[in-house]
């Protein structure tokens, strides 16, 4: 069993500093068992960081509040939607379930901010009112969003025994990357204006399915985080039980985007990332 002292020292010794502009990805699973539950891992976290420090997690929004218009579902499923479900209000929505248990934990947890969009970010500390201080309403990934002022502020990725295909940064990349036949997916988004639910149109370059672009392989982001901590020699550490990694966003986006216009131009570049190994 883990203690919040335990994760705290963890997080040391792999590298966290007091003052950083951290952003999590977590799996409450692979850090063990932990006395006092899963709150435990963001307060540990916010130890070390300080209050000089911000913590960031994305947690987009429930099922089906951006899926009107994707494609993704039947006409008779949208129908049922567009009937039923109501206005998305960012202040008491649960997180998205595919984003892990931590994040509801972090977002429902006193002194936590969330801005107003459904692609939701939750923040804490020193930064977090900047950082949600704008978000475009369409591309909101990308230039102008919070993932662009967390670059800005020299921000680190945490990987906390998380899946290295599920980085949200490098959708700011995809956004922000001037590659040709980038695919768009236009959809709705049910809104409170005025007292009433109001369906809002609203575009991106396509954060699900298969990506932004046609020459992207399977679990292409996994890929590119591997073959950076390969090219970086990043090297790993225990918080808990979960292997854990510290990516620096910066290196991170400059390793990213010529990988990604590389990979529009010939879907064979790709295979090189395959052969960097992050375990050497």
């Amino acid at each position: 069993m883990h203690s919040r002292e335990q994760l705290a020292n963890d997080f040391r010794k792999l590298g966290v500093e007091a003052d950083n502009t951290m952003m999590l990805h977590a799996s409450v699973r692979a850090v063990g068992e932990i006395a006092g539950g899963p709150d435990q891992i963001h307060l540990a976290l916010k130890d070390v960081l300080t209050a000089q420090g911000t913590l960031l997690m994305y947690a987009s929004c429930p099922r089906y509040y951006d899926e009107v218009g994707r494609g993704n579902l039947t006409k008779e499923q949208e129908q049922e939607i567009l009937e039923k479900l109501p206005a998305f209000d960012p202040l008491t929505a649960r997180s998205a379930r595919d984003n892990g248990t931590l994040v509801e934990f972090f977002r429902t947890y006193p002194d936590s901010r969330v801005n107003r969009h459904v692609a939701r970010f939750v923040v804490w500390g020193k930064q977090a009112d900047y950082l949600i201080s704008e978000q475009p309403w369409n591309y909101a990934f990308g230039w102008h969003s919070p993932l662009d002022r967390f670059l800005g502020l020299k921000g680190k990725i945490l990987l906390l025994g998380s899946d290295h295909d599920a980085v949200t940064f490098l959708h700011y990349v995809e956004h922000v990357a001037e590659i040709p036949d980038k695919r768009i997916r236009r959809f709705q988004v049910p809104v409170q204006e005025d007292g009433r639910r109001v369906w809002r149109d609203m575009e991106e370059f396509d954060t699900s399915g298969d990506g932004v672009h046609a020459n992207w392989p399977d679990r292409f982001f996994a890929k590119i985080v591997d073959a950076y901590l390969a090219e970086t020699g990043n090297q790993e550490g225990r918080v808990g039980e979960a292997m854990s990694y510290i990516l620096r966003a910066r290196g991170l986006r400059d390793f990213a985007l010529p990988v990604m216009e590389a990979v529009a131009k010939n879907p064979r570049a790709a295979d090189s990332l395959c052969k960097r190994d992050p375990h050497p």
